[in-house]
């Protein structure tokens, strides 16, 4: 059996799992909400997560093109950044999936020679990991972009309201 086989055998557990690790790092009234509220208008964030992670796993699984990878990495890690989590938090979940794989394979990894190939699929995980860092430093970047954006905003309209601005003759 190869690894491709068992995860493909093993994925509604291993992605029910693995959301339920994402979700958790959520406060626990938060987390409630997310598995409870199922219409995507009142829990956008709890559908965006079910949906991407599904997408994600799969990707991962089937050597999915990078692009495809990185689209859903990157609905998951914009909610994250906007919300109260550390970059260490905001991105852990990626390298749950490495703990929830080897629990799941357990001592079948030594006993069918897998260890290789999930050697590889590791790695995979860490460039996956990696990347979810590339978008949440992004995400911030925009974010921070958008405040320094805003305070400028208000400080020019503070200016003029104070009548302390005056026209640069050309």
């Amino acid at each position: 059996m190869k690894l491709q086989d068992f995860l493909s055998d093993k994925r509604s557990s291993l992605i029910k799992k693995w959301s339920k690790v994402l979700i958790e790092s959520y406060p626990l009234g938060s987390h409630n909400f997310f598995v409870r509220e199922k219409d995507i208008f009142a829990n956008p964030v709890g559908n965006t997560i079910s949906r991407e992670v599904k997408n994600l796993y799969d990707a991962l699984i089937t050597g999915g093109d990078a692009e495809k990878i990185t689209s859903s990495l990157d609905g998951i890690i914009r909610i994250r950044a906007v919300q109260d989590f550390e970059p260490s938090q905001a991105i852990s979940f990626v390298l749950r999936l490495k703990d929830l794989i080897r629990k799941e394979l357990g001592k079948a990894c030594a006993d069918k020679g897998l260890s290789d190939e999930l050697l590889q699929f590791e790695k995979k995980i860490d460039d996956t990991l990696l990347q979810a860092f590339d978008i949440y430093s992004q995400c911030r970047q925009q974010i921070y972009e958008i405040r320094v954006h805003e305070v400028k905003n208000h400080l020019g309209k503070l200016l003029e309201r104070a009548n302390l601005t005056c026209e640069i003759p050309e």
